[in-house]
């Protein structure tokens, strides 16, 4: 789905529409006396019967089709999109109708209100969901979520889905349409920013961190939303990195890198699943019967529904899937898909196909139960309003507590690529300091895509010239020049920024992505520094200067001039509305940054797909200088610039000591421990990472594969010993047969501070 207008501005609109209709419509379609003998006959029973499922049922019994395939119907609100538009003028009536079971992008509780009334003047009154993509925080934009997996720190992670669940339900939101768990090994491709990046392991524990942080203490609180796990499956593997792009790829692929967040996600109680707009191995998601039917809802036994993505139900035309919109709702339901987002293609030709057989009843009874159960469990049908109050919202509205939240998220998801002679962190008692740059004064650029605009964002979010502003007293003279647009190809305005530079004891420059250049449909060919971003970096180099160089993007970058010339680089992707605040701390050292990266970092687009958890080939390089017929390029290296998991600190950290069981004890259990001290001079946070590899299976198995990490602190000087537990289920793979084994044999554990840099280890389990 595509990023839509503000919800202040989206509320608007819908204003403007109503008051074009008389006060008379509100109460043109009067409930009849049969309807409401049934209304009040269901909720006297409701409150004596004992189950939701009984409850379900009982509102089932009443259904007619029409109204149940109206509950498998999912409409925009009638003023934006976050897709084609698909506007219908009829909309209204469709509600009162009980056409309707679910709209998006209506938020507010006040909006919520005025339509949910609406839906209550259906003939069984059954209340509406309210759907929003609240993807890194509401009204407190957190940092994008591929930022959030750099922190490596899943409370905090979880924590900023909480926040953003207590501020969109306040704002009348019922479910978001988050997390977005695609496991993605192409930068190019723009939803890498909503991801976790490029690991299973990693990406399965935030999938599950955040699904708890939306959900909370369970649905039916006030402080809860229904998470929906996104894009089930495969999406993040679109060919050429091209979003809606086909995928191709074995099951066992699937099985083993592409399910696992989706299946932690299930496992940790997740409401609701999207289905993706990919197909996958030939079949359209939203058609794929073998994902829905036999995973998702069949071995993983997942009792939520299963919506589709925008319009991807009628998209099944395009792809040569089938040839109607008749052929396409048939297609979906058969497969899975419980309700259909914005194509009105079950609205239009689902109750037609019961008729014809061609669609069984108890397949569109399944779909409703799910919508139903939900309903229910979040306790719509005691209180269609419950989410519809304005005092809590308001409460909800500029909350502080949050904002401190959002500054923390932002500092732990800086990654720092390079700090050579130890520049950073800068000394508070500067005398002069230049901040150079197209993002220095930026506001809504901090934001990143998938995130709103409200009127008084200038006044809310910290720009990092505001940051740094805060961070100094006046004795430091602080000096600005813009240099440069973001994508300009002029570089008229280097002159001011060099003499700026030349004025300074340290320059700060920040280059990157505009907001809009990575997200949803924004795939791109070349991922390296928009404009002349480069060239301005150059010329401030060749001033003398000591430059610090802060990168603001949504995906990895190829910046190698950078990487090989700047003495310190800080990765600060796009990091929400404390932006400045968070820099500022990380500039200065009033926190220490911990962050590592989720993703590998390319040396050119020539390197795509890189990953590190690759499978060997039959005549593996050694190296950069092993080619001769080897699995290597004559004309590049083999490795990325910065590798998954690779992030530095103020402080140093090392490895020593390092302890393997030899064989899995009694308990089934192999142990694992290594020392690790730090041997700089700042205290630090440090992101304990252990991998494994089976060393011959039935089936090739990857150079590396991560199975656990932990978070250390350590003060200047301390060491810890850290401990490791390995399983037979950590050590277990898919075989050809796609079954989950454990076979006997030798393995390679290692651990360290990234995936390239590790202590090895061996060990044996016989048979």
């Amino acid at each position: 789905m595509l990023n839509g207008a503000s919800p202040m501005r989206l509320n608007q609109g819908y204003n403007a529409r109503s008051k074009k209709k008389s006060t008379g419509t509100v109460a043109a379609i009067k409930t009849t006396v049969c309807g409401l003998l049934m209304y009040l006959a269901f909720h006297c029973c409701s409150a004596q019967l004992k189950t939701i499922d009984q409850r379900v049922d009982s509102v089932l019994k009443l259904m007619t089709l029409e109204e149940k395939v109206g509950q498998m119907n999912q409409y925009n609100g009638p003023w934006a999109a976050t897709g084609p538009l698909t506007n219908d003028d009829k909309l209204v009536d469709q509600v009162k109708e009980g056409k309707v079971g679910s709209m998006l992008n209506v938020t507010g509780a006040a909006r919520t209100r005025e339509l949910q009334q609406l839906a209550l003047q259906s003939r069984l009154k059954i209340p509406l969901l309210f759907g929003q993509d609240v993807i890194h925080g509401y009204r407190t934009t957190f940092p994008i979520p591929l930022a959030e997996a750099a922190s490596w720190d899943l409370p905090a992670i979880e924590r900023s889905a909480r926040i953003a669940a207590i501020e969109a339900s306040a704002a009348g939101v019922h479910w978001t349409f988050a997390p977005m768990v695609d496991i993605s090994r192409d930068p190019r491709w723009g939803r890498v920013m909503e991801g976790a990046g490029e690991d299973p392991y990693l990406g399965a524990q935030i999938a599950a961190a955040r699904v708890k942080g939306f959900q909370g203490k369970g649905l039916g609180n006030t402080d809860a939303v229904m998470a929906c796990a996104k894009h089930f499956a495969a999406y993040g593997a679109a060919v050429g990195g091209r979003d809606y792009n086909s995928v191709d790829m074995s099951l066992r692929q699937l099985w083993e890198t592409y399910l696992p967040p989706f299946e932690a996600a299930a496992k940790a109680g997740v409401a609701t699943f999207m289905n993706a707009f990919n197909d996958l191995n030939g079949i359209p998601a939203t058609g794929n019967a073998y994902l829905q039917r036999n995973v998702l809802k069949g071995k993983w036994n997942f009792k939520g529904f299963v919506v589709s993505d925008w319009g991807s139900v009628g998209e099944m035309i395009e792809h040569g899937f089938v040839q109607n919109n008749y052929e396409a709702a048939r297609a979906a339901v058969n497969a899975g898909s419980d309700m259909d987002m914005e194509s009105r293609s079950y609205i239009q030709h689902l109750a037609t196909l019961v008729r014809q057989g061609k669609v069984k009843m108890s397949v569109v009874d399944d779909a409703v139960r799910r919508i139903l159960r939900k309903k229910f469990e979040m306790g719509l049908f005691d209180n269609p309003y419950k989410f519809s109050n304005e005092a809590r919202e308001k409460q909800q509205w500029n909350n502080t507590e949050h904002i401190g939240a959002a500054r923390d998220m932002a500092k732990k998801s800086i990654v720092l690529l390079k700090n050579e002679k130890q520049l950073l962190p800068l000394s508070k008692k500067i005398k002069t300091l230049a901040l150079i740059g197209p993002f220095i004064k930026a506001k809504t650029d901090n934001l990143g895509f998938w995130s709103y605009d409200w009127p008084d964002d200038t006044a809310r979010i910290v720009s990092v010239w505001d940051g740094v502003k805060n961070k100094l007293s006046n004795d430091t003279k602080l000096l600005y020049a813009r240099g440069c647009n973001i994508n300009d190809t002029s570089t008229v305005a280097f002159a001011e920024a060099i003499a700026i530079a030349q004025q300074a004891d340290v320059v700060v420059i920040q280059v990157g992505e505009a907001r809009d250049m990575s997200g949803e449909a924004k795939s791109r060919s070349s991922i390296r520094l928009p404009g002349v971003q480069e060239d301005l970096i150059k010329a401030l180099q060749a001033t003398g200067k000591p430059i610090v160089v802060m990168i603001n993007a949504g995906r990895p970058l190829v910046f190698n001039w950078v990487a090989d010339n700047v003495p310190a680089i800080l990765y600060t992707w796009w990091l929400g509305t404390e932006a400045g605040n968070a820099i500022a701390d990380v500039l200065f050292g009033d926190y220490n940054p911990s962050a590592k990266l989720p993703m590998s970092f390319p040396l050119t687009e020539g390197q795509i797909p890189i990953y590190y958890n690759h499978y060997n080939t039959g005549r593996p390089a050694a190296g950069d200088s092993d080619r001769f017929y080897r699995s290597a390029y004559i004309d590049l290296s083999l490795y990325p610039r910065y590798a998954f998991g690779y992030g530095l600190s103020y402080a140093s950290f090392t490895y020593n000591n390092f302890k393997v069981d030899k064989s899995f004890r009694k308990d089934g259990k192999l142990q694992v421990s290594v020392t690790v001290s730090n041997t700089g001079d700042y205290d630090g946070e440090e992101t304990v990472q252990l991998y494994t590899r089976d060393v011959s299976a039935s089936v090739v198995r990857p150079v590396k594969e991560l199975k656990h990490f932990q978070k250390v602190f350590l003060k200047k000087g301390e060491h810890k010993d850290v401990h490791f537990t390995l399983t037979k289920a950590d050590l277990s793979f898919y075989n050809d047969q796609l079954q989950q084994v454990f076979e006997p044999g030798d393995f390679k554990v290692f651990t360290g501070g990234s995936s390239d840099k590790v202590l090895e280890a061996r060990f044996s389990i016989s048979k």
